[in-house]
């Protein structure tokens, strides 16, 4: 079934308001068997209560047992199937940072990173180098000069930071440089397909002007690439869902995906509260809100349990101001899980919570992973998640007669 056909013809405006408020990667494992996740070890008033109210469940980004990156698990989100609109992270770092992307672009979201006196990668991310360190350094990457390609750098945030190719004959489709461990050289560029070998070619060129350029630096002087690509054609949150939507987020990879889904990018937060503050200011002028918290993804891939579930009751004590906005559908859930057992994305199932007064509440008392298994929302596909949200502010009319 094509369900983004269906919403398309069941669709109606109404000046209901729906609000997702995403904490990236939330769902969790025990770290010791019988023990709890970091959701249900974080203190979280907050979202208890709107659990013990609303409905619980828990969401396939992808499918069973895929484990979904960054684009494709806040796509599902989004109610696109990830399967089908593949968008790689280099277009979502690029367009995040305000850069359109021509027709003859590939994009490449770039990890400054550590090496070793044997050209070994010895921290992946450059120890989470500052943005005030890691733009200067960006920007002196512009430096590199490739005969007939034209090429672009631009500051990300924090160790990333993301580099536009543009010429004739380059395609999106090479293999990752990120060896996703250290301990080993960054991988050769590779190209998946023979429209891509420029491409490839034109990365290693970069690279090895990029090391020397480096050298010397006590943290970043290597660097990866990651999630080659070229530019997406996406439809719209307009014309799919008759929303006017606003996306509130402090990475811009994040403001990216959103942008290539039509979302408006408002407001310029640094922090969560901040987050909170455009919402409140933007409260009028939307009818849909994307709102996005990043640290609980970060200190998962970290492998710091105590510190992820510190983001968690951080991310709770804002709830508060969200709800006393009266949002007339609320979801909280992530875009994928990252466990800090396993120090990286999972495959397992993300906890889902939805408040509404449209809601079947389901006995639920405490928002956790096995309450969710219990919830009456039970496991669904993460595109289903938008439909349900439509349905429940109202939004979707009969099918049939």
């Amino acid at each position: 079934m094509d369900i983004q056909a269906l919403v398309r013809e069941l669709k109606m405006k109404t000046d209901s308001k729906i609000v997702f408020l995403i904490a990236d990667g939330i769902g969790g494992l025990p770290v010791e068997p019988g023990g709890p996740t970091e959701l249900e070890a974080a203190k979280t008033p907050n979202l208890d209560a709107l659990a013990k109210a609303g409905v619980l469940g828990s969401m396939n980004p992808i499918a069973p047992g895929i484990t979904p990156g960054s684009g494709p698990g806040h796509l599902g989100l989004f109610g696109y199937e990830p399967v089908k609109y593949l968008i790689g992270r280099g277009a979502l770092e690029a367009t995040g940072v305000g850069f359109k992307l021509g027709p003859k672009d590939v994009a490449i979201r770039c990890n400054f990173c550590t090496l070793d006196a044997a050209g070994n990668i010895s921290d992946r991310r450059a120890g989470r180098i500052a943005s005030e360190e890691s733009g200067p350094l960006a920007i002196k990457l512009r430096e590199v000069k490739i005969p007939g390609v034209e090429v672009f750098v631009e500051p990300v945030k924090e160790h990333r930071f993301c580099v536009i190719f543009r010429g004739e004959g380059l395609g999106g489709r090479v293999a990752d440089t990120d060896p996703q461990k250290t301990g080993v050289p960054p991988l050769d560029p590779v190209a998946h397909d023979d429209a891509s070998r420029k491409t490839a070619e034109v990365a290693k060129q970069f690279y090895a002007q990029a090391v020397k350029i480096l050298a010397g630096q006590p943290k970043a002087n290597g660097l990866t690439m990651r999630g080659f690509s070229a530019a997406p054609h996406i439809p719209s949150y307009e014309e799919v869902y008759g929303l006017k939507a606003a996306a509130i987020a402090v990475y811009p990879m994040y403001k990216g995906l959103a942008q290539l889904v039509g979302m408006e990018i408002v407001g310029e937060p640094n922090t969560l509260q901040e987050e909170i503050d455009v919402l409140e200011k933007e409260w009028k002028n939307y009818d849909f809100f994307f709102v996005h918290f990043k640290y609980t993804d970060s200190r998962g891939e970290d492998g710091n349990f105590a510190e992820k579930v510190k983001m968690i009751e951080q991310f709770d004590a804002i709830v508060p101001r969200v709800a006393a906005l009266k949002p007339d559908v609320l979801v909280v859930t992530g875009d994928h899980s990252t466990p800090a057992a396993l120090a990286s994305h999972s495959w397992h199932p993300v906890p889902v919570l939805l408040s509404s007064p449209a809601c079947r509440p389901d006995g639920c008392q405490k928002f956790g992973e096995r309450e969710t298994l219990c919830g009456g929302l039970g496991q669904f596909s993460a595109v289903y998640l938008m439909p349900l949200a439509l349905a429940h502010a109202g939004k979707l009319g009969k099918f049939g007669a």
